[in-house]
């Protein structure tokens, strides 16, 4: 079994003095990344608050047609991913090399989990003709092209977030290969940390699209 000392010697970097600088650049690189995804998702919320100011009945009764309880389970499965996300960043902390492994395993299929019931209630879209097109149609509401805009919005918000689950999904299957290998100890066990910073930003991301997409004026009244 490699020791510490040697494997936080080997993740050292020819650029960086000490595994601590090498450290704080690492958080500071990813925490600079995630502010850039905050002002990217922030576009779509504000275009998302603007279009439902000017059309709130219509943008309600859109609402109304996602099935809230698939996206209160999804809400539920990433709480928990999110928990053993961290769990696995401890046991990093503690150079506990299977229970990285069990921790992260666990995150990957509750995200799997979370992609499945988005998939699933896509399709549930497709089938209830609610995808943006000459097909559409929702009913309750005359006001057709504004429905329009509340599901191209739906689509486009969830697609992209659905997207970060994949790549998400993609670092926790890289990282449970190289925890198996050993490259990880309680020395060096950044890249662990740092997706983790990852998963809990999309975790955040989808308990602001929760409320926003099903809940609000989910008991008005349809024009």
């Amino acid at each position: 079994m490699v020791s510490e000392p040697h494997v936080e010697t080997l993740a050292l970097r020819e650029q960086f003095d000490t595994a601590a600088q090498q450290k704080d650049a690492s958080s500071l690189g990813m925490w600079i990344f995630l502010v850039t995804e905050v002002m990217f998702f922030g576009g779509m919320f504000l275009a998302y608050t603007v279009y439902r100011n000017m059309y709130p009945a219509v943008f309600g009764a859109a609402s109304r047609s996602l099935n809230a309880t698939l996206g209160a389970i999804n809400t539920a499965v990433l709480l928990c991913s999110s928990f053993t996300m961290v769990l696995a960043v401890r046991a990093g902390q503690l150079g506990r090399r299977k229970v990285v492994i069990i921790f992260l395993v666990l995150t990957l299929i509750l995200g799997m989990v979370f992609l499945g019931v988005k998939a699933f209630e896509w399709n549930e879209k497709f089938q209830e003709h609610h995808v943006p097109g000459p097909a559409f149609h929702l009913e309750g509401t005359p006001q057709q092209g504004e429905a329009q805009l509340f599901f191209s919005l739906y689509f486009a918000m969830t697609g992209l977030h659905a997207l970060h689950m994949v790549i998400g999904a993609g670092l926790l299957a890289l990282l449970i290969y190289q925890t198996y290998k050993g490259r990880f100890s309680a020395a060096y066990y950044t890249p662990i940390d740092m997706i983790g910073l990852y998963w809990h930003f999309v975790d955040i991301v989808w308990i602001y699209l929760f409320p926003l997409l099903y809940l609000i004026d989910r008991h008005g009244v349809k024009p």
